[in-house]
């Protein structure tokens, strides 16, 4: 005999509260809409607002890559080492569209290019100041990873102002969240959706080791591009490193902020001024330089011929203070391919 159930007469006393409950059961999407994590409903929106603007780069000779377009008239930030030495490549959009890309410059040493596709009105994502981000805020990374398109990880800037070893690049934003092979000049994002890094390069062999070009040195770039159609950048000519407190708690340095400078090149600007391995930098023009991204921040507003006051402060053998100068030192141009 078959049995059935009236829901009616078997359950008489049926309340709202349960009748909820049933709803959820059959409407989980419903539900768990309202019980997002605060962290949840944050990546969420961000993916939904950002992903529009991730293309896809794709230049035959090299390979695919990632870009975020940030005018709507066409204009898309990408690595230079996704583009190659090419002139055309071609642009994925979100809409499934593909477009031919014009290259319009790219500076090798800072894996910065400027792609623009002959379209208006297309959607941008927002630059935020890379100048402003801290250690231990969300970081949300987008691009298409062997070939997935619009891939979203996550993680949180794990050190800013790195230049790992084996890499010509410096100055660069270290994450966690994950970056693999074609996410490269896709976009690292802030927990508001603003651009805050270009996503370039992964260490092989490890895990949660990405880096990212900052997005004020990109942006830089791309205006110059836009602007005078090619790129020069004011050149100084050290390798600098942070002055952490453990440094100066472990030698007992007589100063606690700066950039030391970790090397000089012969012939470089820094070098023909005077300035020397060990020395540390602790003033521009007068103004406190206490990190090596704000002596980057620095030299970005100023030009290739300026020339700057730079405070130093000199250790002897032992490090203690040998002592003071200010060095006038011209700033060349830096090279670009």
């Amino acid at each position: 005999m078959r049995t059935t159930f009236d829901i009616r007469s078997s359950c008489p006393t049926l309340t709202a509260a349960v009748a909820v409950a049933l709803l959820a059961l059959v409407a989980p999407g419903a539900a768990g809409a309202q019980a997002r994590l605060p962290d949840e409903a944050t990546i969420i929106r961000v993916a939904k607002q950002a992903t529009p603007a991730v293309v896809s780069v794709t230049d035959p000779g090299v390979g695919l890559g990632s870009g975020v377009i940030v005018r709507a008239d066409g204009i898309i930030i990408t690595n230079a080492h996704v583009v190659g030495t090419a002139s055309r490549v071609e642009v994925g959009l979100a809409d499934g569209r593909q477009i031919a890309g014009q290259v319009l410059g790219r500076d090798p040493t800072v894996d910065i290019a400027v792609v623009r596709v002959q379209l208006t009105g297309l959607p941008t994502a927002p630059l935020g100041n890379s100048d402003q981000i801290e250690v231990g805020q969300t970081a949300i990374a987008i691009g298409n990873p062997i070939g997935l398109d619009r891939t979203v990880t996550t993680g949180i800037i794990s050190a800013i102002n790195r230049s790992p070893r084996g890499f010509e690049l410096g100055g660069l934003i270290q994450t966690d969240a994950a970056i693999n092979p074609g996410n490269s000049g896709g976009p690292l994002l802030d927990s508001q959706g603003r651009v805050i890094g270009i996503n370039s390069a992964i260490l092989q062999g490890t895990t949660g080791l990405g880096f990212a070009i900052p997005i004020n040195l990109a942006q830089d770039i791309a205006n110059q591009v836009l602007t005078t159609g090619h790129i020069t950048r004011p050149y100084l000519g050290i390798n600098p490193a942070e002055l952490s407190p453990e440094i100066v708690e472990r030698f007992n340095l007589p100063v606690h902020e700066g950039v030391i400078v970790r090397a000089v090149g012969e012939g470089t600007p820094a070098g023909r001024a005077g300035l020397q391995p060990g020395d540390i930098i602790v003033s521009i023009d007068g103004a406190p330089v206490p990190t090596a991204s704000e002596l980057l921040r620095v030299l970005r507003e100023r030009k290739p011929g300026d020339t700057i006051q730079v405070g130093v402060v000199r250790l002897d053998d032992n490090g203690r203070l040998a002592g003071r100068a200010t060095l006038p030192i011209r700033l060349g141009s830096a090279p670009v391919e």
